[in-house]
């Protein structure tokens, strides 16, 4: 009974390993090689980051900023007004069973960046002049790359292997899903840049992996019935 105890008290202090990558097991992306630091604190060219941060967020309409806090959870969902308006969560676990998955696997690879850079948020460099900011994370959600400039630009490359006719559209999407993070006041532009560079790496490994193209395949599938 002792060694019970002991091993369940082991259980709830010892993190559990993460299951191992279904889609990105043979990845050879790593995101401290691929992409440059973040501009180094205190210099001109985080100024002028911050500064062009800054414009952006000021000068967004009342229609961005309501975008941007739409799309603080950010899915496939808000691709919707490309795709069509049958496109909605609950009608297709496939595509969602696959996108999830991609989603937890590519949050994997840019959490290694932010905690690495430790890059704080335009709010928290700046507290006095983005004030009203679309969101106030906590302080270890840190800012570079951006995750949803990496989603976005993953969600519509793969979204475009299921919807080939909307490719262009989608990959605006995708653009835009990052840039509503600096007219929301919670991201620089370095930020995004950095995070298409990223999703693009990314989606290439996803679109090489043999698991993957069975499950798009069956999402492909999914889809064409249920539309």
């Amino acid at each position: 009974m002792r060694s019970l105890f002991l091993l369940l008290a082991l259980v709830s202090v010892v993190p559990l390993r993460a299951a191992p990558a279904k889609y990105l097991a043979d990845s050879h992306t790593d995101v401290l090689t691929l992409l440059a630091p973040p501009p180094e604190p205190g210099s001109q060219e985080a100024a002028a980051d911050l500064e062009t941060a800054y414009r952006v967020y000021s000068t967004a309409t009342p229609a961005q900023t309501a975008l941007a806090t739409d799309e603080h959870v950010f899915t496939i969902f808000h691709f919707a007004p490309v795709i069509g308006p049958w496109f909605q969560p609950g009608k297709f676990p496939k595509t969602q069973a696959l996108f999830a998955e991609v989603e937890a696997e590519t949050k994997a690879v840019y959490s290694i960046g932010k905690k690495h850079w430790q890059r704080p948020r335009p709010y928290q460099a700046d507290p006095v002049r983005f004030t009203h900011a679309v969101e106030h994370e906590k302080l270890t959600d840190f800012s570079y790359p951006s995750g949803h400039s990496t989603r976005g630009t993953v969600f519509s490359i793969l979204l475009a292997e299921l919807f080939p006719a909307q490719r262009e559209a989608l990959l605006a999407k995708g653009r835009e899903a990052g840039w509503l993070r600096v007219q929301g006041g919670v991201h620089y532009p370095t930020d995004i840049y950095a995070g298409r560079v990223l999703g693009q790496a990314l989606a290439r490994d996803f679109l090489a992996s043999p698991a993957f193209q069975a499950d798009l395949a069956a999402a492909k599938a999914e889809l064409e019935l249920k539309r």
